[in-house]
């Protein structure tokens, strides 16, 4: 059952990190994969158990079933220059239910032996994605400063970040107040915050407050997305 409370990650997953970084090899690796399954998975899985506890207080929609949640240590070196195999920090995303062809916002931390790294947001959306948001932004766009402006926000997650665009997408005026906003291409929370946490209780409760004040940011963004409007029925507005 998951509780509240997470004693943090033991002082094993930084030495193993640590290693890794010197040692991204297979070689190294391979011997070595029960102490990572032992000091970095295991804790990992019971840490995002109970980020499900909390998140199912302000956010249900987003819970997610840990060995889902959690991302491979496996790099994808396909079409990467670094060819080293494995990723040196352990992660987990919690996205929205919703349709099955549509990418959803959502909460995502990473942990290193050096990094931990908590935001939320959605990044690199397709183009459709990026339509019923930008779209859904020019029609409420105070709504969303009014969220990210809050002091609360600037205090934990700091401010709203994303690659954009340089000039207005097609479809759009150059010149609406939101002009800005409706110019990126990526909408996210994201914030540092001291490594040292990683190995304390402390570390559940500095992501779950994080989560909880990025959750309506998060919910404005998958407000469109969750619509019965569909992006073709924008596009054949924009023509």
């Amino acid at each position: 059952m998951p509780t509240n409370t997470f004693a943090g990650f033991p002082e094993e997953m930084v030495q193993f990190f640590r290693g890794l970084k010197r040692n991204n090899r297979r070689e190294w690796f391979q011997p070595r994969k029960h102490l990572f399954e032992q000091h970095v998975k295991t804790p990992m899985l019971e840490l995002v158990a109970t980020l499900n506890a909390q998140l199912a207080r302000f956010a249900p929609n987003y819970v997610t079933d840990p060995t889902k949640a959690i991302f491979r240590i496996y790099r994808d070196t396909r079409f990467s220059a670094d060819k080293t195999p494995y990723k040196t920090h352990v992660a987990a995303s919690f996205r929205r239910r919703g349709p099955k062809d549509v990418q959803t916002a959502g909460f995502y931390f990473s942990v290193s032996a050096t990094e931990i790294e908590v935001a939320g947001g959605l990044y690199h959306p397709p183009p459709e994605t990026l339509l019923l948001v930008r779209t859904h932004i020019s029609e409420t766009h105070p709504e969303l400063r009014k969220i990210v402006e809050s002091r609360k926000a600037q205090r934990l997650v700091g401010e709203l970040q994303g690659s954009e665009l340089t000039r207005a997408p097609k479809g759009f005026d150059p010149k609406h107040p939101a002009a800005g906003l409706i110019r990126k291409k990526d909408w996210i929370l994201d914030t540092m915050l001291d490594p040292d946490l990683a190995t304390t209780p402390k570390l559940f409760r500095e992501i779950a407050d994080r989560f909880r004040v990025m959750a309506p940011f998060i919910e404005y963004l998958n407000r469109p997305l969750i619509s019965q409007k569909t992006p073709r029925d924008l596009l054949n507005n924009l023509w």
